[in-house]
């Protein structure tokens, strides 16, 4: 099959015909080969790193560097998805300049699109990355990197004003050039109404079923980060529980003796272990 590109994606509505799109997030070079070999179009390399690989408590203290570090890796695996890279908070809260130097740097790392949250007020950095040839993913509803003024990870657009709000934010992003919107946290009805009034496609996570795609945290949809559950995840493995079981069985057989076992260890043969001085049962053991 050939690589997703930004064209092929910016042409996926379903009201057209068109299959939703799958969406993941990877962070390294196995999740990018599971993402590819299970068939998905796009590989989200999010800031949602910072809490399920790098500990932290929210997704404001990842950087540019840390982004373009697991872009790279993910990259390498050379993906059939479209590979986007997320720009961390204060990367686009800066000058255009440097707000474009950012996005060229996940892209130079080897994404092919890089994403940011925010409205209307975030055209003007928009059209700038658009300028310099790097397409743009937008993201509007529940945008994580506004935790602190949001008050918390809170539904949005539950008013009138504030779902006809995020309608005008959507158009605003579409005349500014992204090529598809993430909708992350609002209610499916609004959703929809936003999927409605665009070209583009929208990519839900948390926004119901009537988007033009969906997207998934891949620690969470595989059951490896099972300490928080939002409402919206639907877990189809459970890994995290299988892995502890099985480091504890691997620990148990090492306390035991178990392992390794003779076909799980190199040996000497005859001639090498009379060599060494091993006579007797210390050479037919070593054989």
């Amino acid at each position: 099959m050939s690589k997703v590109t930004v064209p092929a994606v910016r042409g996926r509505k379903v009201r057209t015909g068109s299959d939703p799109l799958v969406m993941v997030t990877a962070y390294d070079a196995p999740g990018a080969r599971m993402a590819d070999e299970a068939g998905v179009d796009l590989i989200l390399v999010g800031d949602s790193l910072a809490m399920v690989v790098l500990g932290y408590d929210d997704t404001l203290q990842v950087t540019v560097a840390d982004m373009a570090h697991h872009v790279g890796a993910v990259a390498r695996v050379r993906p059939r998805p479209l590979v986007v890279g997320d720009m961390p908070w204060l990367s686009y809260h800066v000058s255009t300049a440097d707000t474009v130097r950012n996005a060229a740097a996940l892209i130079q790392a080897g994404a092919q699109s890089v994403k940011l949250e925010g409205g209307a007020k975030r055209v003007p950095m928009i059209e700038a990355i658009v300028d310099a040839e790097i397409p743009v993913m937008g993201h509007l509803g529940l945008t994580p990197q506004s935790v602190n003024a949001m008050g918390g990870y809170k539904v949005q657009g539950r008013e009138r004003s504030a779902a006809m709000a995020l309608i005008d934010d959507a158009h605003a992003l579409e005349e500014a050039g992204c090529f598809s919107i993430v909708l992350e946290g609002v209610p499916d009805e609004v959703a929809r109404m936003v999927t409605d009034a665009v070209s583009v496609p929208t990519i839900g996570i948390g926004a119901g079923p009537h988007c033009d795609g969906q997207v998934l945290v891949f620690h969470d949809l595989l059951g490896i980060e099972d300490r928080i559950t939002p409402k919206f995840v639907r877990r189809y493995a459970s890994l995290k529980e299988q892995g502890v079981a099985a480091m504890a069985a691997y620990a148990d057989d090492v306390r035991t003796g178990r392992f390794p076992s003779h076909e799980e260890s190199y040996h000497l043969n005859g001639t090498q272990a009379e060599a060494l001085g091993l006579y007797g049962s210390d050479a037919s053991r070593t054989a």
